[in-house]
């Protein structure tokens, strides 16, 4: 096993831009069944209006494929384009009524808030006790997602105080910066953060991601696999891939 806390102090690594969900905290599951709830019932609805059958949202195949890491509304389009359904953009101020990209991403959104405060948070320990660590012995810290949920969830876990910097959905959306795979949110949060694409690390459970990362050049790029994507995160170029971070810590007693 390659020790990730040698190579951050073998590659000078002096700052930690850490992916929210997959690598801190562990709400795929909600988004998941948030997208589930929607899909499933426009589908139903539709199905009604126009005869035809569609395929139900698959947890596996199509959170995989057109969510996972991908901004809420694009995700959306993808979605429905799998199921030959080309619906209208909507405007901007469209709310969850609306059976349009936007409004249906308001809707999904409306599932996700309620399964949150139904369940709340879920996180990784080991990952936030490692975190922890890193910053006791002067790491800078910065927390990145493709949510506009960012802010909440890390609030609801009790976790704001535990990263410097922020770059999601919200702060991108203000700054006009581009998805991953571009390494944009990436760079951001170096910038942020005071230190040089190569003085940091990079945690990314999306293949997205680890592309968005190689891209930006920074020093250590890792992937963290919570299932059977140690392949396609190595093959998206991840300097090391790792199970959890419990391995790492000076105290072995967090459960990953």
């Amino acid at each position: 096993m390659s020790d990730l806390n040698k190579l951050i102090k073998e590659k000078n690594i002096k700052a930690l831009i850490m992916d929210m969900d997959g690598v801190i905290t562990n709400t795929a599951v909600l988004h998941a069944e948030a997208w589930k709830t929607l899909c499933d019932s426009y589908l139903k609805q539709r199905s009604e209006q126009d005869g035809k059958t569609y395929k139900p949202f698959d947890f596996m195949e199509d959170y995989r494929n057109y969510v996972d890491g991908v901004p809420r509304l694009e995700a959306m389009r993808n979605f429905m384009e799998s199921r030959g359904i080309d619906l209208p953009q909507g405007e901007p101020e469209d709310d969850a009524n609306e059976n349009t990209i936007v409004g249906l991403g308001e809707r999904k959104d409306l599932y996700f808030h309620e399964l949150l405060k139904q369940n709340g948070v879920v996180v990784f320990d080991g990952a936030v006790q490692w975190v922890k660590e890193k910053q006791q012995e002067g790491l800078k810290t910065a927390i990145v997602s493709a949510s506009r949920n960012c802010l909440t969830i890390i609030r609801r876990a009790n976790l704001e105080k535990l990263f410097e910097v922020r770059v999601d959905k919200v702060v991108s959306n203000e700054l006009g910066l581009q998805n991953k795979p571009a390494p944009d949110i990436y760079l951001e949060a170096a910038r942020q953060l005071g230190v040089e694409p190569q003085e940091a690390a990079v945690f990314e459970d999306a293949a997205a991601g680890i592309e968005g990362a190689k891209a930006g050049h920074f020093g250590l790029v890792v992937g963290v696999d919570h299932g059977a994507r140690k392949e396609v995160l190595e093959t998206k170029g991840a300097d090391l891939v790792i199970q959890g971070f419990t391995p790492y810590l000076q105290a072995q007693d967090i459960t990953a």
